[in-house]
Parts: structure tokens; sequence; C-alpha cells
């Protein structure tokens, strides 16, 4: 994903136990953190530039991911890793607590967040994260998840992929996985892919949460939604989370990826949501 970065962006480097996280900071106002997993900062860029008008924004490249390189590359990237990887980042800029936008595997390192580091936090907003365990059919798709990493680790790219995209619920054109995945690929955007098949699918989809601690903990939570995601995998989960939690869903533009296709629509509705919550946080600064 190309993008020329329009706003001057403070970029470094945060040694943290076993990585090397790279982070970048744009703006000044409330602290604002956009993250994902495996999606890095340059996935966020584009939305970054726009909020950072009116706040302070974090984006990171999760551990082992592009530009933040791990000790070991065969530990597992879970969820209380990255949790614990988001606190250290705050801690050492000193600027929160922080309202934290995290969408597919990064609305699960925020939930971890607000559990573990709830005065880190004021407001998380969980943007179609991807966590089975509170679906009916979880045995289905915990076999569906080994079916796929098998099948990737058995070198199948686009077979993997494939399942991948089935089991979420999505559909692209046909010859859109050849033309994805099967041709000259970048080496960095292959290795990610293998980390997230290899050491990451598993503990983010497979986490479960505390439901008790998210409802009547400090942080406020959202869960956020793809108008255009109806019927997908990460559409049923987010809505059983808000379920859970006694709460509705609150409605972004675009689906899965709407901050990357559309941040303008995108950067406008999570500022609305930002201001919402951020008057119902009276420990936000």
């Amino acid at each position: 994903m190309s993008h020329i970065s329009t706003v001057s962006a403070t970029v470094a480097t945060l040694e943290v136990p076993g990585a090397r996280l790279h982070y970048e900071v744009r703006g000044e106002g409330p602290l604002v953190v956009l993250v994902g997993a495996p999606m890095h900062a340059v996935s966020f860029a584009p939305a970054a530039d726009l909020l950072a008008a009116d706040h302070t924004v974090l984006t990171t490249d999760p551990r082992g991911i592009n530009r933040s390189p791990v000790d070991d590359p065969d530990q597992d990237s879970t969820p209380q890793l990255r949790a614990d990887d988001l606190s250290r980042l705050l801690a050492h800029l000193d600027a929160g607590p922080a309202a934290v936008f995290g969408s597919s595997g990064g609305a699960v390192s925020a939930l971890a967040l607000a559990i573990a580091h709830p005065e880190q936090v004021h407001t998380v907003i969980a943007h179609e994260h991807p966590c089975f365990a509170l679906l009916e059919d979880r045995e289905q798709l915990d076999a569906g998840v080994e079916d796929m990493i098998a099948t990737y680790l058995a070198g199948d790219v686009v077979g993997a992929w494939a399942k991948f995209m089935a089991q979420a619920g999505i559909v692209l054109p046909e010859g859109a996985l050849e033309a994805m995945f099967g041709g000259e690929r970048d080496p960095q955007e292959v290795a990610d892919e293998r980390r997230w098949f290899a050491h990451e699918m598993r503990a983010t989809i497979r986490w479960q949460p505390d439901i008790a601690a998210l409802r009547d903990g400090p942080v406020r939570v959202v869960v956020g939604i793809g108008e255009e995601s109806a019927g997908q995998f990460c559409d049923r989960t987010s809505r059983a989370l808000a379920a859970a939690l006694g709460i509705e869903p609150t409605m972004f533009p675009g689906d899965h990826t709407g901050f990357a296709d559309d941040p303008e629509r995108f950067a406008i509705r999570l500022r609305e949501v930002l201001r919402e919550n951020r008057a119902a946080a009276p420990g936000a600064r």
C-alpha cells in the first residue's frame, strides 16, 4: 500500500523484552492509538494523517511484523504480549490515558490492554475482532483454522488464503487470490504473512475475552463493525461480543479494512466516536 504522508511524523524504536518496536507519532492533542495485527503502521498512515489535525496519533508495527524485529522468530505473538508492548509504548510517551482503536487482531490487542492495563486507557474501540470463543460453532471454526494453517505451512499459499476467505465470509472476484498471492511478492510481506499463519493466528483468534473485566472495568469499550461486513465472520464475532457486554455495536464505513480503503470517511466517523466517548470519559485528557 503506497501512501505519501503529508504530516510530519516522529519515527522511533522502543526496546521491549524480546523485541524492538517501530512506532510513529503524529499531531498534537488527545492521544489516540491506531493498531492492527498483523497489519502494521503503514496501513494506518492515511487515517493517522487525517486524525493528526486534532489528535496525537500513535501507530506501530506489532512485534515480529515489518520493522519490529523479535529476538526469537519462533515465539508466538499473543494478545497479552502485544498488550504489554502497547503498555510500554504508552508509558514511554507519557501522554495517556489513551483512546485505542484496534482493528482485527489489533482489536484483540486493544481489548487485552484494557484488561491488563486499564489505567492507561480510557476507551477501546474494538473494530472487527476475530475471536470466536463466544460463537456456538467455535469448534468447527477452530478446525477450519488448523486446516488453513496446515495448508499454508505445506506450501499452498493460495489454497490457504482461499480457505481463510471462505471462513471469513469474504467473496473475492474470480482470479483475485491468484493475483494477490500467487505471483512474485515482496519478501517482507511474505515473511509477515508466514508469521501470521505460523505464530500469530491461533493465539489471536482463540483468545477468550474476560467479559466481566471488560463490562465492569473502568475502560469504555466500543465494538465497531463495518457497514459492508454484514454476515461476515468478524460481523458475527463482533455482534457476539457486543451482546455479551450489553452494548449496541457502533457502525463504521466500509468493511474489514475500511480504515485503509476509505480513510477520509473512516476518519470522520472515528473522530465522531472519539468525541462521543471522550465526553463520557472524565479521566481522559
